[in-house]
Order: structure tokens, then sequence, then C-alpha cells
């Protein structure tokens, strides 16, 4: 932001592209102008540009007008519906990694890519762009990864197989997201006992101590154009199979995964139906030889909710329940020793392993370990609390058919999930299960009477479809 007689001065205009420089940090900025806070020869940045250049208040800085980047001709291309070189994808995303292009112009490569889609040389190249663009977290040995393509409610396994494999004796540094349209990221679950923000060198002594971690991927610059690219995936609503695939596979080679499990979980209200899921598994297998990876792809059943929380503290309890043995969630359970079941497999070990961790409660002493590595403690817990509940209760007996994923997942972010942490979900009872008269099937639980009111509005309004019965 820059006052409006300074911008005259120098001929810029609102959009204009700058270079501002401070010694020989530099990054590109779009101009705005104002008239009032910030005064002539000054320029106000965001809190991001700040911390990059690392300035403080009256700090002198240099400001230049750019060209426009060659980008936009090569976004234009593709529009066109003409492939792209590997040096016109590395030239496009070097541009968005240094801000040279607008949210505007990022949204239209996206929109190019999924209008026109990429063929897997193409795809090859995007996903090496992504990593050459980005930090990398290089540890010694094997590692070994897993991600899951969302969508599910609840669904939290990744601590849990995360926990088996490294006590098993594998190496697994899992970065994770938080939610952007469910109820709650990894990231966001592990947040209620621990810390999840650690630096580089931070997570390698975290790893090398106990072979594993639960940190948030956002804080570590690796691959960080695709953080901003899904950010206007998801305001334009779009996600192309290229971007994903790039997307997934560029977070996990740029932490060094040679041995990776993907999830895709398929069927009524999940992301993607079985026909998409083998599409998408055929794709997956077929880039994962190009850069020599020894991946494996799991198509699982998506079509309820995981688990019995949805929420931050309730997928947590459901994760502490299933590693200390001392609540059964069936499919939750079932589910991550699959998963590590798989991994163990990929790491040369016996998948029988996996039951035999988590029943011996090694796996739990694992969790522990690691959350305390973190400078976490699991009775924090405690002190994250709802101040209201409401149960949802039914006037007669009914037998349950479907529980709807999109629509718990917002009826949960309704009642305040992920940035209240005690918001969420309890499911009292699933698909083909018997509900008595009174009995309740879900309970709301959130801080805030008002964000109970919306709760409530929004599950009268899709009641029928929430929850249908048979």
């Amino acid at each position: 932001m820059i006052h409006e007689d300074t911008a005259k001065e120098l001929s810029l205009h609102v959009g204009n592209r700058v270079l501002i420089e401070k010694g020989k940090k530099k990054i590109i900025s779009i101009v705005d102008t104002v008239d009032g806070f910030v005064h002539k020869n000054q320029i106000a940045v965001s809190d991001a540009i700040r911390r990059k250049l690392r300035l403080k208040t009256n700090d002198s800085v240099d400001v230049e007008v750019v060209k426009r980047p060659l980008s936009i001709k090569l976004i234009k291309k593709k529009l066109e519906g003409h492939r792209l070189e590997k040096k016109e994808i590395y030239e496009i995303i070097e541009n968005i990694a240094n801000n040279s292009l607008t949210e505007v112009e990022i949204a239209f490569f996206v929109s190019a890519v999924y209008s026109e889609g990429m063929n897997m040389t193409e795809t090859k190249n995007l996903t090496e762009a992504m990593v050459y663009h980005g930090n990398e977290l290089k540890l010694k040995g094997k590692i070994f990864d897993k991600h899951c393509i969302g969508g599910v409610a609840g669904n939290r396994t990744t601590p849990i197989v995360t926990s088996i494999c490294a006590a098993a004796g594998l190496k697994m540094p899992k970065t994770s997201s938080r939610a952007i349209t469910s109820a709650a990221g990894t990231a966001d679950v592990i947040e209620t006992i621990s810390r999840v923000d650690f630096s580089i060198l931070d997570i390698k002594k975290i790893v090398q101590k106990t072979g594993g971690c639960f940190v948030w991927g956002g804080s570590l610059g690796l691959a960080p154009t695709d953080d901003k690219i899904i950010k206007i995936e998801r305001i334009v609503n779009i996600d192309s199979q290229s971007q994903l695939l790039a997307s997934i596979l560029s977070k996990k080679i740029s932490v060094g995964s040679k041995y990776i499990l993907i999830d895709i979980p398929y069927g009524k209200s999940a992301k993607v139906s079985k026909k998409e899921a083998k599409k998408l598994k055929k794709a997956f297998l077929k880039i994962s030889k190009m850069f020599n990876l020894n991946l494996k792809v799991l198509l699982t059943d998506g079509s309820e909710p995981i688990g019995d929380g949805v929420g931050p503290v309730l997928e947590m309890q459901d994760i502490i329940d299933v590693l200390s043995r001392k609540k059964h969630i069936k499919d939750l359970e079932e589910k991550s020793l699959k998963l590590a079941a798989e991994l163990l497999r990929l790491g040369g070990k016996k998948p029988t392993l996996a039951k035999k961790l988590l029943d011996s409660g090694k796996a739990y002493e694992k969790f522990l370990e690691i959350i305390k590595a973190q400078k976490g403690d699991i009775k924090r817990l405690k002190k994250l609390k709802p101040k209201f509940t409401y149960n949802v209760k039914l006037k007669k007996t009914r037998k349950i058919k479907h529980m709807d994923n999109k629509l718990i997942n917002r009826l949960a972010r309704r009642a305040g999930c992920p940035e209240d942490k005690a918001a969420g979900i309890y499911i009292h009872k699933k698909k083909g299960q018997i509900l008595e008269k009174n009995q309740p099937v879900i309970t709301i639980q959130t801080t805030s009477k008002e964000k109970m009111k919306h709760a409530k509005t929004f599950f009268k309004k899709h009641e029928k479809r929430i929850i249908t019965y048979s």
C-alpha cells in the first residue's frame, strides 16, 4: 500500500507489480493506493512480506516497477489447449513462488489445467517444479509416508498409523495440513495437545529421537507454491487430477519419502466414486514410476464417517482411545491397522506386527513419546470442554441407512470447527444400527451460544439429508 501522491510521482497504478528490496532480500508485490494512514514516501506491507524481508517499522526499502511476467502468455497458451514445456511450467511455478502472479492470474492457471488437462510428462514437470521452488527435509535412511485424499468425516488414522510404524522402527516424518473444508485436519487435531509448528531443524531432531512426528507442513516452506494453488482451488471450487497428483507427491518428495501409501476413499458422499478412484489409482502408480517411488495405493470405503468424533478434540479422543485400548472404535481401528500393515509391508516387515504393536501398548508409548518431543501433553485435552451441547433424538425407533460425510463436516464447521477446538459432532450410532426412541443419534457441541444456534438451524434445514433411515 502506497500513498496516492507518491504513486503518481512513480507512475504507479493499482494492480501494478513492484519489486520491494531490502539489502539482498527482495519480493514482488501488487500495488494498492491509499490516502490516510500511509504518508508520502512510505509503504505499508502485509505481515507475510514483513516476515519475508524481516522488516521493521521505519525501515528503508527500494521500490521499483517490474514488467508483466512471461507466465501470463504461458497461461494463455495452456488455456488455448497447448502442452507446456518443462521450462514453461518452471517459469509459471517460479512466478507463483516469488509473488509475480496475482491471485486472479493463478486462478486462470488453475482453470487452464482443469479445463485442458495435463499429460503425465507435464504433471511430472509440475511436481518437480513445486519441489524445486521450496525447502526440503533431508533425513538419512528410508523415509515412509502416507496420504489420504480426504473427504471422509472423522477418519483420523494418521496419528495412529504413524505411531504404529514408528514403534516398528520405520522413519515417518508426518507433515499434515489444517482443515480447509473439513471439520479438522491432522494438524488441527494434534494442536489440541501439542505444538505443530516447528522449523526443519527442530523436526529433524524430533524424528531422530522418536522416529516420527505430527507437524503442520504449512510453516516449513515445503512446496509452498502448492499451498497458494490450493487456496485458489478452494475459492473457484475446482480440483484437477494433475494438480492433485502434483500437490500430494511434491510434498512427499520434499520430505524425502520413497515409501508412500496413498489412501483413496470412495463411495456415496465421498470425494470420488469407485470408478474415479480406480482412475486416480492408475495415475498415481504411473507417475510414481517416473520418480522411482515405492508407492502403494489403497481404495477404501469412504461412504460413511469413520470414528465416533468429528472435530479437533473429539477426533483426538478417538485417537487416544484406540491407541490406549480404552475403547473399541471398530471402523477407525480396523482402517488404521489396514493402512499400517501396508506400510509395514513396504518396509519389509510382517503386516501382522501392526496389531501386536497396538495391542501391546507400544504404539501408544510411541505416540506419547512423539507428543512429549513436540512439547505436548495429553492432559491438555481435559481443559478443552464444550459449554453447550445438543442431543439429536428421534421420536420413534429407526434403523440408520446413511450419514452424509459432506453435511456432517459442514454441520461441525457451523458449530465452530476447526478454530473452536472443543466444537464438533459426536456420533452415537452409525449405518446399520438401530436407534431406539429418545436415544441420541448425534450430539452437537460448541463453546459459543451463537454457533450452536447456527448449527441447529443448519441441522433442521438439512436433517433428512444428513442422516437417512430405512
